[in-house]
């Protein structure tokens, strides 16, 4: 069993920052990418970063220069270090992970969400 348990949301002011956490947990063979994805009202869910296990971030243009993505891959744990937040910005935010449990074959899991509101 596998469970990805987040954390950091929550209201900010334009301009503020934000660290939010998503720690997976269970049998776990290995985890071979981490990212956040985030979704606003009345829109799809869209990759705001993404990172594979032996580094290589890459991030959606409009985040760029402003969030950070990194793992602990010893805690199983990948952050995104929010900076100039806009209210743009403002959606709930997933984590995800492809995980490997039993085998080489790694399953989707998925977070359940975590608000980060950023007001103006």
């Amino acid at each position: 069993q596998v469970q990805l348990v987040e954390s950091g949301g929550g209201l900010v002011q334009a301009g503020g920052s934000l660290r939010l956490s998503c720690a997976a947990s269970g049998s776990i063979s290995s985890i071979n990418y981490m990212g956040w994805y985030r979704q606003a009202p009345g829109k799809q869910r869209e990759l705001v970063a993404g990172i594979i296990s032996g580094g290589n971030p890459n991030y959606a243009d409009s985040v760029k220069g402003r969030f950070t993505i990194s793992r602990d891959n010893a805690k199983n744990t990948v952050y995104l270090q929010m900076n100039s937040l806009k209210p743009e910005d403002t959606a709930v935010y997933y984590c995800n992970a492809r995980i490997e449990v039993v085998g080489p074959i790694d399953f989707d899991y998925w977070g359940q969400g975590t608000q980060v509101t950023v007001s103006s």
